[in-house]
């Protein structure tokens, strides 16, 4: 059925006392002209490039796993630290201050800045030499995505009209895909060729082994993207809830707004950090898992995943963003969180499976449709964030999100599997049981908790085209 309100059901929406008198909302004579397309897919082609790197720099450290395990003789279950824990550190500080500024202030300035601390922090990696080194490095790294995921989707949200916006969040994640990808196929390329490099000492620090090499050589490339930042133009904001004054509103009454939601964001929120430990698990181990399970190199495993990425992502992005539209002009309210339900559930199968192959192939092959659905989400599920949310609140609210996110996806996904492999099977060998039972435990959890929330989010759909 499609999710439509009946006449008189009880609104999940605050009062007005919260969302403002009719006459305090902006009119839509009175916002200003939609970006032309040309700029607002310039700006797309841009971020594109800063998530690229931001991927690129968090995610190099999970090729690079058995030679810092060795040299700094580390669990498990510490290289998850370094993998995910270390990277949302941040956030437990500073994510809601540096929200709040982009509710305000220049978000084109807060992803730049953002992005020359994380390259250079990534370069500090390849100094480290204990884990507490390379943990507060990467501590440092994690700035990045505190300010460059809540700035860049409430720009987005002003360059693109609502039913616009899957598709070109789903452009935007090319860079997600590229990042991902190519941490793992250049990764390994610049490991091999860091690995054949004589011997290189610095006054200091001493002999540079060939993983700290690879730190330094990725970490450049986000300062020249941090430049072509200066070219992309501060979109007007929109979608002001109160008015056309753009302002950040106060944390009370953030936080107000979003309790009366609360049947809209909390499954959203927990639903797809429950999926994000199943996604990220695999991706931080599966370099590891193709080494440790069928004896490949790392720079081998490397290319094999990268491809196994690269190849499917782009498909399941495109496919995502047309079955969102397609929904929609179908008159579902609630289209963007029904895709997202859709590709948790169809994950679930590839994801439990592809662990458990006989051969690399294949389990690279089975992986590659698991990617596939999983590039079904990114466009639905951030477009369905911004959509619901008022422009003065974006910044903060989409903070939150990606602090449970990561804080609880991208930092516990990698610990997960780790703690199954260390203390239930005992035996780093049998990694790949772990990476299968995480999938089979998460998975069914994350569409039931999103599948929770459609009724409620789609009367927050209708709620905001009363918005200005």
């Amino acid at each position: 059925m499609k999710a439509r309100a009946a006449p008189g059901a009880p609104q999940d929406t605050p009062s007005p006392a919260q969302t403002g008198a009719p006459g305090e909302q902006a009119s839509s004579a009175e916002q200003p002209a939609w970006p032309s397309p040309r700029r607002a897919w310039y700006a797309v082609a841009i971020f594109s490039l800063a998530l690229m790197i931001n991927f690129l720099d968090r995610g190099i450290v999970t090729l690079l796993v058995p030679p810092i395990q060795h040299d700094l003789h580390l669990t498990d279950t510490q290289v998850s630290l370094l993998i995910g824990f270390a990277f949302v550190f941040f956030y437990l500080f500073l994510g809601l201050p540096i929200a709040r500024l982009v509710d305000s202030r220049s978000r084109r300035t807060i992803i730049g800045v953002g992005l020359c601390i994380w390259s250079v922090m990534t370069g500090v990696c390849g100094l480290a030499r204990t884990f507490w080194q390379l943990f507060s490095a990467r501590v440092g790294v994690g700035v990045g995505e505190a300010c460059n995921g809540p700035a860049t989707f409430s720009m987005l949200a002003d360059l693109f009209p609502p039913h616009k916006l899957p598709r070109a969040i789903s452009a935007l994640n090319f860079g997600f895909v590229a990042g991902t990808g190519f941490a793992l196929v250049m990764g390994g390329t610049v490991l091999h060729f860091a690995s054949g490099l004589p011997p290189i000492a610095l006054p200091g620090i001493g002999i540079l082994r060939p993983w700290q090499i690879t730190f330094m050589l990725v970490g450049l490339p986000g300062l020249a993207v941090a430049l072509l930042l200066a070219t992309v133009p501060e979109p007007a904001r929109r979608g002001l809830m109160h008015g056309t004054a753009a302002r950040a509103l106060p944390v009370r009454e953030v936080a107000r707004f979003m309790w009366q939601s609360r049947r809209t964001y909390v499954p959203m929120f927990l639903g797809l950090a429950l999926n994000v430990i199943l996604a990220f698990g695999d991706q931080a181990w599966i370099p590891t898992f193709l080494h440790r399970t069928y004896g490949l190199s790392m720079a081998q495993a490397g290319w094999a995943a990268g491809l196994a990425v690269i190849i499917p992502a782009p498909l399941g992005l495109m496919a995502g963003s047309a079955l969102s539209e397609w929904l929609t002009r179908k008159g579902y309210d609630d289209a963007d969180l029904r895709v997202t339900v859709v590709g948790v559930a169809a994950a679930i199968p590839a994801a439990v499976l592809f662990p458990l192959m006989p051969t690399p192939r294949l389990a690279m092959l089975v992986f590659g449709v698991q990617f596939f659905i999983n590039m079904l989400l990114p466009g639905p599920q951030s477009a369905a964030l911004q959509i619901v949310t008022p422009n003065q609140m974006r910044g903060q609210v989409t903070a939150l999100f990606l602090f449970v996110f990561n804080a609880v996806g991208f930092g516990f996904g990698p610990t997960f599997v780790a703690l199954l492999t260390d203390h239930v099977f005992h035996d780093e060998a049998l990694l790949r049981y772990s990476m299968a039972a995480t999938a089979a435990i998460m998975g069914p959890l994350a569409a039931l908790t999103i599948w929770s929330g459609l009724k409620p989010y789609a009367k927050s759909v209708r709620r905001a085209r009363t918005w200005g």
